[in-house]
Order: C-alpha cells, then sequence, then structure tokens
C-alpha cells in the first residue's frame, strides 16, 4: 500500500500492534456501502468511466456474496477492513480496483465507516428499548392495582402499586431512547470527501454521497470530519445511561427474588441453579446485567481518554475507537434483551406485596394528609401528630391501621373513626390521582399514553 516509500515490510511486532482485521471486519458492510457510493459518485463526476466503475460495483458485489457466505479471505497482511477489501477487489477485476480510492482516504474511509455503524447501534438500541417498554407495559397493565411497598432509603416508605413501579422503568428507557435518537440525528452527517485531512483536489460531489449513504449533508470541515469521534462518544454516553438504569432494575429483580422479599418469581428460563446447594435458584441474568454495565461505563472511559489529548487531525490513536464500542453495544443489546426476557416472565406474590405495602407505618402520610384536609390542621402539627401515633403503634407492636381511636384522640381529639377510611394500603394508592401518581387510574392513564407513543 505504501511500497513507493518503504523498502522493507514492518517487524513482526508492528505488524502485531497495527493490524485491525480481528476487529475491524465487523464494518465490512459499512466498508462496501461506502465503497458504492464513492464509486457511484465518481462515476457521476466523470472521474473514472462507467466502464470502470462497473466493474468495481460488480466486484464490490461479489465481495458481499463472499462475506455472506462466509467465504471472504480476511488476510492479516491486508491490515484492516478497507485493505482487504481494496486487495480482494484487485483479484477479482484487475488494476481497474486501484481507480476506486481516488479522491479519498482511509482516515475519511474509516471515519465514515465507523459513523455508519454507529449509526446503526443507535438505530437498533432505540428498537430494542422500545420492544422492552412494551414488555413492561404489558406486565404494568396486567397489574395496574397490585400493591406494593413504595421504598425511599430502601425503607417503606408509601404504598404503590407494582404497575406504578414498572412504569418508572417506562418513562426511564423512553428517555434513554430518545437520547440515542438525537444522537443519531447529530451523527447523520457525512466524512466522506474530505480525504486525509485536506479535502479533495478532484471536482467531487459530497451532497451526493451523503444522500446515497442516507446522510443529512456532508460535515463541513475537512480537519473535523476525519478526527471527530465525538458521536461515538455521545452514543457511548446514551449506552451508559442506559446501561445504569437496565441496572437498577436488576439490583431490584435481585433483591425482589430474595426470600426475605419474596415479591415476585422467576421460571426455570431466567434463572440458575447451585452446583452444592439444590435449593437455590439464582437470578443470574439480572445479577449480570447489574454487572455488564462496567464494560460500557469501561468503554466510554476508555475512548475519552483516547480522544482528550489527540491534535487535529488523524492519529492512528483513533485505531482504539471501535473494539470499546463494539463490545459496549454488544453487552447493551444483550442486556436490554435480557431484561425485556425477564420482565415477560416473572410474576409478582400478590400476598407478599400487599402485605410489605402495609407494613412500616406506610400510611402515615396518609393520616396527616387527612388531619390537613379534615381538621385544617397545619401540616407541621399533623406532621408532628402523625409521628406521635406512630410512635405509640410502635409501643404497643401494631400498625397504624390497628391502633385504638382513643389512641389517635389522645393525640389529637378531634380525629374521628373516619380517618381509618385512609389508613388502608389500597385506600393510600388510590387516593393519589395527581398527575404521574400511584393511583391505579393514573397508571392505566399513563399505560395508554406509552401505548399510543410507542
Amino acid at each position: 500500500m505504501w511500497g513507493g516509500r518503504f523498502s522493507e515490510k514492518p517487524a513482526d511486532l508492528m505488524q502485531a500492534i497495527n493490524v485491525s482485521i480481528g476487529f475491524d471486519r465487523r464494518l465490512a458492510g459499512q466498508d462496501l456501502a461506502g465503497s458504492r457510493a464513492h464509486a457511484a459518485m465518481l462515476r457521476k463526476q466523470g472521474i473514472i468511466s462507467s466502464e470502470d466503475a462497473e466493474a468495481i460495483l460488480t466486484g464490490l458485489d461479489a465481495i458481499e456474496g463472499e462475506m455472506t457466505a462466509g467465504a471472504f479471505p480476511f488476510r492479516e497482511e491486508y491490515e484492516d477492513i478497507h485493505m482487504n477489501v481494496e486487495a480482494r477487489l484487485a483479484e477479482l477485476i484487475g488494476p481497474t480496483a486501484g481507480r476506486l480510492h481516488t479522491a479519498r482516504s482511509r482516515n475519511d474511509q474509516v471515519a465514515l465507516d465507523f459513523r455508519l455503524w454507529v449509526r446503526e447501534a443507535c438505530d437498533r438500541s432505540v428498537g430494542q428499548l422500545k420492544a422492552l417498554q412494551r414488555a413492561l407495559l404489558a406486565k404494568a397493565e396486567a397489574h395496574a392495582d397490585t400493591l406494593m411497598p413504595g421504598f425511599t432509603h430502601l425503607q417503606s416508605a408509601q404504598p404503590v402499586t407494582f404497575g406504578h413501579h414498572l412504569m418508572a422503568y417506562v418513562e426511564m428507557f423512553g428517555r434513554d431512547a430518545s437520547r440515542f435518537a438525537d444522537a443519531r440525528e447529530r451523527m447523520n452527517e457525512s466524512p466522506l470527501g474530505a480525504a486525509a485531512l485536506a479535502g479533495s483536489s478532484f471536482p467531487i460531489d459530497r451532497h451526493f454521497t451523503a444522500a446515497e449513504l442516507g446522510f443529512h449533508e456532508p460535515m463541513g470541515n475537512s480537519l473535523d470530519a476525519v478526527s471527530a469521534r465525538d458521536f461515538a462518544l455521545e452514543a457511548l454516553s446514551a449506552a451508559s445511561i442506559a446501561s445504569t438504569h437496565l441496572s437498577r432494575l436488576a439490583e431490584e429483580i435481585v433483591i425482589w427474588m430474595t426470600p426475605q422479599f419474596g415479591f415476585i418469581k422467576l421460571s426455570d428460563a431466567f434463572t440458575t441453579g447451585s452446583s452444592i446447594m439444590p435449593q437455590k435458584k439464582n437470578p443470574d441474568a439480572a445479577e449480570l446485567i447489574r454487572a455488564k454495565v462496567g464494560r460500557v461505563f469501561g468503554a466510554l472511559t476508555s475512548l475519552t481518554i483516547v480522544m482528550k489529548g489527540l491534535p487535529l487531525a488523524y492519529g492512528k490513536d483513533m485505531q482504539e475507537d471501535k473494539v470499546p464500542a463494539f463490545e459496549a453495544f454488544d453487552a447493551l443489546e444483550l442486556s436490554v434483551l435480557a431484561m425485556a426476557g425477564m420482565v415477560s416472565d416473572l410474576e409478582p406474590n400478590k400476598e407478599k406485596m400487599a402485605a410489605a405495602a402495609g407494613a412500616g407505618y406506610s400510611t402515615a402520610t396518609d393520616l396527616a394528609d387527612w388531619l390537613v384536609r379534615t381538621l385544617g390542621i397545619p401540616f407541621r402539627e399533623a406532621h408532628h401528630v402523625t409521628g406521635a401515633a406512630v410512635k405509640r403503634a410502635e409501643e404497643l407492636g401494631v400498625d397504624l391501621p390497628a391502633l385504638a381511636l382513643s389512641e389517635l384522640q389522645s393525640l389529637e381529639p378531634r380525629i374521628t373513626l373516619d380517618v381509618y377510611s385512609v389508613l388502608t394500603p389500597a385506600a393510600s394508592a388510590a387516593s393519589r390521582m395527581s398527575y404521574g401518581g400511584t393511583a391505579p387510574a393514573q397508571v392505566r392513564a399513563q399505560i395508554a399514553r406509552w401505548k399510543e407513543m410507542l
């Protein structure tokens, strides 16, 4: 490839550190797409003849057929996917293959291929997240009125419904999908035609190749076009946030599966056993999702560090951009698919959840609200009275709904029997009718809204 300047082959160690075909072969489809668009543009602009362009396009089709059949000869001596394709094209159609590289460089070629790959990864992530949202919606709809405790500090706070809890993740994953869509919109400019760094002296049509490849327009600066990797950083940022949300839900599944909680069950399809303890049924899929977030975070950190000190334009450091992105999106895809499977598979233990929903004086806020609403007491005073009621119930070893009226009236004489109508977990949840609240009617309204949006 550069034999005119060099008279000796690279050292074995140089070859070992320099070669990238072992991983950038994943860009084969994108490389072929970019080459087709470039060849078509060269023909349109009269830079190469129609005959040469036709031979190149026919050769590229043959290479794609070989790749599809698993017969393409990937060879390390050609270093990367670009030179592997070009070398094979030369074997198929002869010296005409050399015309394909007119008015382009490997710098804008790899920038294009990687941008195309990340764009497709963003599209896949949006589709996978929407499938996960649909799984959550289906489970939430089936359990819009199934009671469970809502937690703060992992302590019982107020009763909520299981459907409401799951809908929180529908919202999170919706934002994740929108982040990937936003990133995709920003990255949808073509670097092809920037050549090595300064553009081309040939009369190329960058708008044509951009349109051929589904980009809005060409990138406006050739230096930026070959050196920018912020599109990958932004996609990995979105992947990191999505992975965080996956990890939070995975953690809850792990907790809910413990005998101490016993809130849900997973079938054999999404659990594993123990080699020594026959009673065990482990939520390993959730645990692995929780762990894979490290791969995604690591990819973002790795690429950020690669890019942080690079002067314009291209540096071979950027060869290290692909493996982290490939690994991160592989981990994210597997995690999203596994989570969707678990969500569809899990079944809540309604009785245990309902019992837990009323534990820990979870309707204390309802008592305070009743005092404000019915007796006109300032909230801070109502908070104090309720705190005293909780303390008294704790002393007697009972929950708030079981605290005698006389005990409540000793704290506030105006309390009536009507107060017990708000002290059950079901009544507490049903009363939260504010927009986005946990009342089953509100949960169903949000489910309907998301069904329409999806």
